[in-house]
């Protein structure tokens, strides 16, 4: 187990280096993902997914102090939101920079969430830079709770397919967001 997860890491490592697109298990649901400051592979994810590029996509880090190299200005109560929250929790943070552009909302805004996930984790620590994390599924189908549940559709498009946790079948739940305003508001956007 531990081979196939250092395997597993080195050849996710190659697949995001060279722009590529990866199947993976996070911290809430399986993702697919790529580098989030390549905008073709962002594209690529776009197109896998059937989605519109109006709607932004999330992505992983695995330490909270690389937040300042990708906002802006982080409001204060977000390092308090990340201290206290005992389950995965995605604030939506404005004044986005240092990601593709394609991977941002209309406003300027993305979603980051902190992973606590050991996979992701030790992927996102190597490769230094964070990583989209968005759904297993075309956009409209119903997300997959473990990897069982992933389309061959979604399996066919992309370039490499995590093993670790393939066998895993309990079931997960997508993350909490949050919205911070520039000023600290805070909406509750997903329990």
């Amino acid at each position: 187990m531990i081979t196939s997860f250092v395997d597993d890491i080195i050849k996710a490592l190659e697949v995001l280096r060279s722009g590529g697109i990866i199947l993976y298990p996070t911290d809430t649901i399986w993702g697919i993902g790529c580098d989030a400051t390549n905008p073709a592979a962002v594209n690529r994810i776009y197109e896998i997914k059937q989605r519109q590029d109006t709607k932004s996509m999330l992505v992983l880090m695995e330490n909270p102090n690389l937040l300042n190299s990708y906002i802006s200005e982080v409001p204060e109560v977000a390092w308090e939101l990340i201290d206290v929250a005992d389950t995965p929790l995605t604030i939506i943070y404005s004044g986005a920079k240092n990601l593709a552009a394609n991977l941002l909302a209309k406003d300027g805004s993305v979603g980051i969430r902190i992973t606590n996930e050991a996979f992701t984790q030790q992927l996102i620590q190597r490769f230094r830079k964070p990583v989209v994390s968005t759904s297993a599924n075309i956009s409209g189908q119903k997300s997959p709770q473990n990897f069982a549940e992933i389309s061959d559709e979604i399996k066919k498009s992309v370039d490499f397919i995590v093993n670790f946790r393939q066998d895993d079948l309990s079931r997960s739940n997508p993350s909490g967001i949050i919205k911070l305003g520039v000023g600290g508001q805070i909406e509750i956007i997903r329990k």
